[in-house]
């Protein structure tokens, strides 16, 4: 049994709106052992190392269905028992998880698509291959493969490992606290490190947390709390009550400082936190030389102060209000007369609510230095019977990370003793702060118990409060929200989530422009990179996950365009839980045969996720069947319709139910792009008004224009900055690369663009045959290499017949095929479409396939280039020096004068001028 890939989803993905990853799981031989053929041999085994199996419910939906799926007479197969074993593993670590799925691999016999939700990424991965190796120990010996652990392999130490790595990686159960009270109050999160680096909110309104310390701390008020004797000399001067105290440097100044102090003592590292090196009730010289030793394995400055009687309590203050109060009590045994010390220890770690390290909500005690002194001073051992009900400390602190326990005492606490935790903590300067208070009695002033203060710190735990192991859970994590996120105020930025197979890049643009009109710090991902505020901060597909942070991480966006492609979402799915908008411009056939997508219908699937988890409005082509049934799937609160067909009945019926849609209507002067809306009719512009269209040719772009439209009003645009945008934008090279990028400074026109399947190139084919083109046209012409061959042919047929000059090239990347593979099949299938062979020339090479295509072309004429490398292509272009001349009568285009322009840029040689909006007003300037 293998698992022969994995895909880790890290947003709404294809199978599920959550975290997920997907196993490739191959059981080879195993697939003709399922459960009922291993026998209870295996069966039983595997439910005493894993009780917690008992409570999977499988497809019975009730306690105890997978037991009996795995004892019925066909069984269950290892690939379902992989799916529970590894999500049981998982909860086992403390993770809250439970869906799976399996599903065996049609045509490929004993392989299972194992789907499994995570938390965290490492855990899950880590739990996965745990499983496997619990499941190849149990086998029969000899089914069992030559990488299964050894005979005698303990898991329950391989098991408790795991853990402890979780931990190492899982949120802390305080900063864990926080991630939920924010979920609970819609507040979206982004984990920024593998610790507990944590950003509430997105873009400008993010706020970051690491562990309880949040982006309001003082940096001087931690270090002040830090500090043990300023922090003492502070609270001292204020009149507030702390214990007499001293800081020392030496076994000697220990010794004279406690009898200064007076016996009994406390020793405890100046910057210790947790417990570390701290001892209590120090009544000797030999003892505080012991002490002084384990205080300086944590620092070197050790602080020496009089030891209080009375219990330990840790009060929670936060934004000047004390939200919770605990009783901590050391790490304990109680006697029952009967078992000795260590085994009262196991009895005691068998309550559920114990595990390792802060996997749950208590902590196991363990036997080591501290526990072995405070025995025997008892004149006690490990093999000690204490008496009923005696109680055996083995810790001097009370801890929960050491093996203690907490009591809520928040309702019984002394309005005196409420009002000095909350004076210390402002003392201090601390937003989120714990005050360490020992009194015998809580419930009573401290000027009667004559209590004190021993610490005050700085991003204190949680978990006492949340969990307390008697008494009332305290929501102490909502407090923090809501100080960090007052009630009404904004966590979340607009986002707009474009998919679709053509003109995602295009819309995504013209929507990103429209926004920036209406005064927003855009970021957008795109084909091209991310771009923020207009600017490209990195290059390439940036489509996924990943680049999605980028943006919703940068604190001066204030809104995001997301351009959402298929590759992004099969890879890891989408970056954010949910979008504001979301659009599905078309789905055609691209990329089919790759990635178990196959069919337009598992396309469509896979690309209205976005439109799954979009909240306010989806937009809709309510010209594609495919996309208009995306409509039965959203939650969203509007849907709005985009149609090039004003008699589309469908989209009438909706417009008259009060419903939203965008319509491309004749008009006496054209077309008109024009916007129904709760029963309004407002005509928003003509389409030979949009520079992008080519004055109403382009009509791909016009209904690009016409979704960018919808979702810029379903983002609360006014019409007039929708309009405004429409107008400055155009698809130049600058705003919109490899996407109909038109030159115009040689005798002949040359149009560039990045169409790469059937349905680009129909596109693109259509504006040629719009434009009036004096002389001939010329065609550069290729195709993805890892595209089906019948989506290659059908790609060479939509260009058949309309042009006078085919050069058939390849792109610099084959894809896993030859280098003259592409460029055959296309020339093969112009040819039987009737194509003159003397019009079709086989040019390999992108860059003398476009150099071919220049010095063919003559003054009228236009050349057509479908590019692979975008950048190259156009500076090859722009660069073309062309000894033609113009047609008769054809004036030629002068230099500018030298003139000065503002906010000049250049790219690649090229200027580019902007307003002082950091608008586009001119188009480039060649040299």
């Amino acid at each position: 049994m293998k698992i022969r890939s994995t895909q880790v989803y890290r947003g709404p993905n294809q199978y599920a709106h959550f975290r997920v990853m997907r196993h490739h799981l191959d059981l080879g031989g195993l697939e003709e052992w399922p459960t009922a053929r291993l026998g209870d041999a295996f069966v039983g085994p595997l439910l005493d190392k894993l009780p917690g199996l008992h409570e999977h419910g499988c497809s019975y939906r009730e306690t105890g269905g997978l037991v009996r799926r795995m004892r019925e007479e066909e069984g269950t197969w290892l690939g379902h028992v992989f799916e529970h074993v590894a999500l049981e593993l998982q909860t086992v670590a403390g993770s809250e998880v439970s869906f799976g799925k399996t599903r065996s691999i049609e045509g490929a016999k004993g392989e299972y698509m194992v789907v499994l939700q995570y938390d965290n990424e490492q855990v899950g991965l880590e739990a996965s291959r745990l499983a496997l190796a619990l499941l190849h120990h149990l086998l029969p010996e000899e089914l069992r493969p030559d990488d299964a652990p050894a005979a005698d392999w303990d898991f329950a130490r391989s098991r408790d490992r795991f853990i402890r790595s979780a931990q190492r990686s899982a949120l802390g159960p305080s900063t864990a606290s926080l991630v939920k009270a924010a979920e609970e109050r819609d507040i979206p999160w982004l984990r920024l490190n593998r610790h507990s680096l944590i950003q509430f909110g997105h873009g400008r309104y993010q706020k970051r947390i690491q562990a309880t310390t949040t982006c309001h701390t003082s940096n001087i008020a931690v270090d002040i709390a830090s500090d043990k004797e300023q922090t003492h000399s502070i609270l001292r001067d204020l009149g507030l009550p702390v214990p007499r105290q001293m800081t020392v440097d030496s076994i000697e100044d220990a010794m004279r400082g406690a009898e200064r102090v007076g016996y009994p003592v406390v020793l405890k590292p100046l910057a210790g936190n947790h417990g570390r090196g701290v001892s209590t009730h120090l009544e000797s010289k030999e003892q505080v030389a012991v002490a002084f030793e384990k205080a300086r394995e944590h620092g070197h400055t050790i602080v020496i102060e009089s030891h209080i009687e009375g219990f330990d309590h840790r009060m929670l203050v936060v934004n000047g209000e004390l939200v919770a109060a605990a009783k901590r009590v050391p790490g304990h045994v109680i006697g029952d007369g009967k078992l000795n010390v260590a085994q009262l220890v196991d009895l005691v770690n068998q309550d559920p609510r114990r595990g390792v390290g802060h996997e749950k909500v208590l902590t196991r005690l363990e036997f080591d230095h501290q526990a072995q002194r405070l025995l025997a001073e008892m004149g006690y051992d490990e093999n000690t019977v204490p008496a009923a009900k005696e109680v055996v400390y083995l810790r001097t602190t009370a801890n929960l990370s050491t093996g203690g326990t907490a009591i809520d005492v928040t309702d019984i606490v002394h309005p005196a003793n409420r009002e000095m935790a909350i004076r210390a903590i402002e003392a201090i300067g601390l937003d989120v702060g714990g005050v360490d208070f020992i009194t015998s009695d809580i419930s009573r002033s401290y000027r009667e118990t004559g209590g004190a203060i021993c610490e005050v710190n700085a991003g204190p735990g949680f978990r006492m409060h949340v969990a307390p192991s008697e008494g009332t859970p305290r929501d102490v994590a909502g407090p923090v929200i809501d100080m960090m996120f007052p009630p009404d105020s904004p966590s979340r930025i607009p986002i707009a989530s474009v998919t679709g197979t053509n003109g995602k890049t295009t819309t995504t643009r013209m929507l990103a422009h429209i926004l920036k009109l209406h005064g927003y710090t855009v970021g957008m991902t795109s084909t091209d990179g991310v771009y923020i505020d207009g600017r490209l901060t990195v290059e390439g597909d940036m489509t996924g996950p990943q680049s999605a942070h980028m943006v919703l991480r940068d604190p001066r966006v204030d809104a995001a365009v997301m351009e959402t492609a298929r590759g992004g979402l099969l890879r890891a799915g989408l970056g954010y839980r949910r979008c504001n908008v979301a659009a599905c411009l078309n789905v055609s056939a691209d990329h089919l045969g790759l990635k178990g997508i196959d069919t337009l219908e598992q396309l469509a699937e896979l690309k209205r996720i976005p439109i799954e988890v979009a909240k306010d409005a989806v937009v809709l082509n309510a010209d594609d069947p495919l996309c208009l049934q995306m409509g039965d799937y959203t939650q969203a609160s509007r849907v709005s319709y985009v149609t090039m067909n004003p008699t589309h009945p469908l989209v009438k019926e909706h417009i008259q139910a009060g419903g939203q849609a965008i319509v491309l209507e004749q008009g006496m002067n054209g077309h008109m792009i024009t916007l129904y809306d709760n029963h309004s009719h407002m005509p928003l512009l003509w389409t030979h008004l949009i520079p992008a269209t080519l004055e109403g040719r382009a009509l791909h772009n016009v209904q690009n224009a016409m979704f960018a439209s919808a979702l810029a009003f379903n983002m609360d645009v006014d019409l007039e900055n929708i309009r405004h945008g429409l107008r400055t934008f155009d698809t130049t090279y600058f705003q919109a690369p490899g996407r109909m990028n038109v030159y115009t400074e040689h005798p002949f026109k040359v149009i560039l663009d990045y169409a790469h399947n059937p349905a680009a190139v129909r596109a693109m084919v259509d504006v040629v045959r719009r434009l009036e083109v004096p002389g001939k046209r010329i065609l550069v012409l290729s195709a993805p290499g890892d595209r089906r061959d019948v989506d290659i042919m059908h790609l060479a047929k939509e260009a058949a017949g309309n042009f006078d000059l085919y050069i058939c090239r390849r792109d610099d990347n084959g894809r896993g095929r030859s280098a003259e593979d592409v460029p055959r099949r296309i020339q093969t299938t112009l040819l039987e479409c009737g194509v003159d062979p003397s019009k079709v020339k086989l040019i390999v090479d992108e860059q003398e396939s476009v150099q071919a295509a220049l010095e063919a072309a003559c003054p009228g004429d236009l050349v057509l280039i479908f590019g692979d490398n975008i950048k190259r292509c156009w500076k090859q272009i722009i660069y073309f020096k062309s000894d033609k001349e113009l047609p008769a009568g054809t004036a030629p285009k002068t230099r500018a004068p030298n003139i000065e322009l503002p906010h000049l840029e250049w790219d690649e040689g090229v200027a580019l001028v902007r307003d002082e909006r950091g608008v586009r007003i001119a188009r480039e300037i060649s040299d």
